[in-house]
């Protein structure tokens, strides 16, 4: 079942994409404002085409994984809950619509970001999630740097020595430390005393 919110602006409303057996899409041409957008359903089901959130806020119910973000411009919104390998901003090697993404002041302290991109915005705009999180910001041009030091084996041989690999609009990749611990055989520990050397990593 195909559930479509496109050619409209929608103000101060709850819209509750919870639905199992919905397909849900957002946009093109859809204007949020001051609006709660609460999901629970996985990637698969849920697309957002050109649409502009404006003082929203976004509640995660259900983890959300490889999830694309930019084609939706996002203006003061707060964001809550668990996300996985999703991307925002303006990632110009995406597919059509790439152009109407943005991410701007916009609050992520009560959300948990695990191996996440952020893609050509202003990171000095974003309030980014605390420790377990952490965020490291313009992770290419810095790969000298986080090269000159020693991490824990596995996250610097296949993490953090690749990232160079990522697309060039990438301006800052935020991890979560516990995941990071059990996916490459480390502690937050040893993370922790790493992260704490660089000034460009926010946690």
């Amino acid at each position: 079942m195909n559930i479509i919110y496109e050619d409209r602006e929608i103000e101060g409303e709850r819209l509750e994409l919870t639905d199992k057996e919905g397909n849900y899409y957002l946009g093109p041409n859809l204007t949020l404002r001051r609006c709660t957008v609460v999901t629970r359903v996985s990637a698969r089901w849920l697309h957002i085409l050109p649409t502009r959130l404006i003082d929203c806020t976004v509640e995660v119910k259900q983890e959300l994984k490889n999830f694309a973000w930019v084609r939706a411009a996002l203006k003061s919104c707060r964001f809550t809950g668990r996300m996985a390998s999703c991307d925002f901003g303006p990632w110009r090697d995406y597919k059509e619509g790439w152009e109407n993404g943005a991410v701007e002041d916009c609050d992520f302290t009560e959300a948990r970001l695990s191996n996440c991109r952020f893609h050509g915005c202003d990171m000095r705009s974003l309030r980014l999630p605390p420790w377990p999180c952490f965020t490291i910001l313009d992770p290419i041009g810095r790969l000298r740097e986080l090269n000159s030091v020693q991490w824990p084996d596995q996250f610097g041989r296949i993490i953090i020595k690749n990232f160079y690999k990522h697309p060039p609009s990438t301006v800052a990749l935020t991890y979560h430390a516990p995941t990071v611990a059990k996916q490459y055989d480390t502690t937050e520990a040893e993370l922790r005393a790493v992260v704490e050397k660089f000034d460009f990593i926010v946690y």
